[in-house]
């Protein structure tokens, strides 16, 4: 069972997440910030991820350690859902159009935290959201993990179609990276024999 429980206390937020990587796509997400719990229902949903997140966050401040420790909690999940990442794909690669824009996210869970995002937005702003703070969710989540990570942004022009774009490619690749391969199921995928 591919299935974690993980809280996170802190003086900015308190978060409780539930993460089961054989799901069906459940989803219950409330971080009090409305357009990130849009794209977060969008990886869980598009990944087939079941997940339960719930936060609360100095948000009278701003929405930066709410976006920032949910994703710490998130790709800390992944990591800790995987173990040694035995019979996994690995690595993974989705494109997604949302209208007019057209985004891809490539991943590798290597145990090598990198990310690499480019992605030009149309204003500083999606929603009451700073664009920023879902690069920064990005950054995070590979840093939690241990992943690489590549999000690139073909086109698009409407922020929340960029967003939404990126959001259901990760969740597409996730879906695809963590998947196990029948024909290799007891080996770890990596010549080195460990990913660590």
């Amino acid at each position: 069972m591919r299935t974690v429980k993980i809280a996170r206390l802190t003086k900015e937020t308190q978060i409780n997440l539930d993460l089961d990587l054989d799901g069906k796509g459940i989803y219950e997400i409330q971080t009090g910030i409305g357009f990130f719990d849009h794209m977060l229902a969008q990886v869980a949903l598009h990944g087939g991820f079941d997940l339960t997140l719930s936060a609360q966050g100095d948000l009278v401040v701003d929405a930066h350690h709410t976006v920032e420790d949910c994703s710490l909690v998130l790709g800390a999940a992944f990591k800790q859902a995987l173990g040694d990442k035995r019979g996994i794909q690995r690595t993974a690669s989705a494109t997604v159009p949302m209208d007019e824009a057209l985004g891809q996210v490539v991943v590798d869970f290597s145990g090598r935290p990198y990310a690499v995002i480019r992605v030009e937005w149309s204003s500083p702003m999606v929603g009451s959201l700073p664009t920023s703070l879902l690069e920064h969710f990005f950054e995070s989540f590979a840093a939690a993990c241990a992943c690489n990570l590549h999000v690139l942004l073909h086109y698009g022009r409407d922020n929340h179609h960029i967003a939404e774009s990126l959001f259901k490619s990760l969740g597409r690749a996730l879906r695809e990276a963590v998947e196990i391969d029948p024909d290799r199921s007891d080996q770890v995928p990596s010549s080195k024999g460990v990913l660590a």
